[in-house]
């Protein structure tokens, strides 16, 4: 199976969201292919082997990023938008595409010698990905970053390329 072409043909467009002006790409329908879930979670298994943990920004690098730390046997840590995680939590703001928000990681989510791959499911501006990076960094060690889709027209490679990071992408716009 050719992954990105399939992922291509499931993701579906949605004009002016979350506002007006965003080409918003909907992966849900890949949820609905069973076969492409297994095959995007091995995709990312075997492109960080190594690593003893996986970082997944909510909501949607929740789905992967579960499955990819079952399929390593290792845990996964959930990076959550501010406010939603219930006990001690760094904190880290960041601009978005389309506006200020921030996240949060439990203060005893990942030991201090872990290596960690973020996983989320868009890279479009880096924002995200970047300040996700700084919070993993400040409890571990970020070791690399999975998207399912890029945006690389929104340079946020560019953007997270400075950290000497791999980042690895099944799909770019």
């Amino acid at each position: 199976m050719d992954l990105a072409s399939t992922m291509r043909d499931l993701i579906q467009e949605v004009p002016g969201f979350p506002k007006p002006g965003i080409l918003f790409k909907d992966i849900t329908p890949i949820f609905s292919e069973p076969e492409v879930c297994a095959a995007i979670s091995q995709h990312i298994a075997r492109r960080f082997p190594d690593i003893d943990a996986i970082a997944g920004i909510e909501s949607r690098g929740f789905f992967w990023g579960m499955l990819v730390a079952q399929e390593l046997q290792i845990p996964f840590v959930p990076i959550r938008k501010a406010g939603k995680l219930p006990r001690a939590t760094r904190r880290q703001s960041y601009n978005l595409e389309y506006g200020e928000a921030a996240l949060e990681i439990h203060e005893d989510a990942i030991l201090p010698n872990w290596q960690v791959l973020i996983h989320d499911d868009l890279l479009a501006t880096g924002g995200t990905a970047r300040a996700a990076a700084h919070l993993v960094n400040q409890l571990g060690q970020c070791v690399g970053f999975s998207f399912l889709v890029e945006l690389s027209f929104l340079q946020g490679r560019e953007q997270l390329s400075h950290l000497g990071l791999e980042i690895d992408t099944l799909l770019e716009y």
